[in-house]
């Protein structure tokens, strides 16, 4: 028993020396997270381990739509896309722009495509990123929209740069209007489902 005392008072110790040693590192200021000033390779791992675990443990919650490649829903998302993403994930045949270049970590390049499933990309999309450049999309735009930024995201990767251009030519372009025609359909719908039923 006295030795069982021991290994339990050791393990105490030690794990009370790693988070002194923790919190003196943190308040030490010696880490530098400037954004020019890449990880050390642990640190990246740890930080790039934990958010892709992350990602696939809390995307099972969505289930795609069965519409995810209906051409409207494309379209929509390529108006989207090109408003909203560009400046930093890029699009096809376009050059890195300044927010682009100075971020940290950087911004996947998704007219290359990705290996996430489209659940995972609409989780990441409407939750956001902590600690990147990536915001909660889902604080301003309904699940739908969400969706449709997916449905163009997965498709992005099979244009051309002119067929790119073309997409964003023929999509919704007042931003503002489908805002407010998203924000005016699932206050219908909200409405819909407040009313008894018979």
């Amino acid at each position: 028993m006295r030795k069982l005392g021991t290994i339990v008072g050791t393990v105490a110790g030690v794990i009370t020396a790693l988070a002194v040693g923790l919190v003196a590192f943190a308040y030490s200021g010696i880490y530098d997270v400037g954004a020019d000033d890449p990880h050390t390779r642990p640190v990246y791992w740890l930080l790039e381990t934990i958010r892709d675990r992350s990602v696939a443990s809390h995307a099972g919650e969505a289930s795609a739509p069965a519409d995810l490649s209906d051409p409207q829903r494309i379209s929509r998302g390529a108006g989207l896309y090109a408003e909203m993403c560009t400046g930093c994930h890029l699009a096809p045949g376009m050059d890195k722009t300044e927010m682009a270049r100075g971020l940290y970590p950087q911004a996947p390049e998704l007219a290359r495509g990705d290996d996430l499933t489209a659940s995972e990309q609409f989780w990441v999309i409407k939750h956001g990123m902590k600690a990147s450049a990536m915001p909660a999309w889902g604080k301003t735009h309904s699940d739908a929209l969400v969706w449709d930024m997916v449905s163009f995201i997965r498709t992005m990767p099979s244009l051309s740069p002119q067929q790119y251009q073309d997409l964003v030519k023929s999509a919704p372009t007042d931003h503002d209007e489908i805002m407010e025609r998203d924000h005016a359909a699932h206050a219908h719908e909200g409405h819909d489902h407040a009313q008894p039923h018979s």
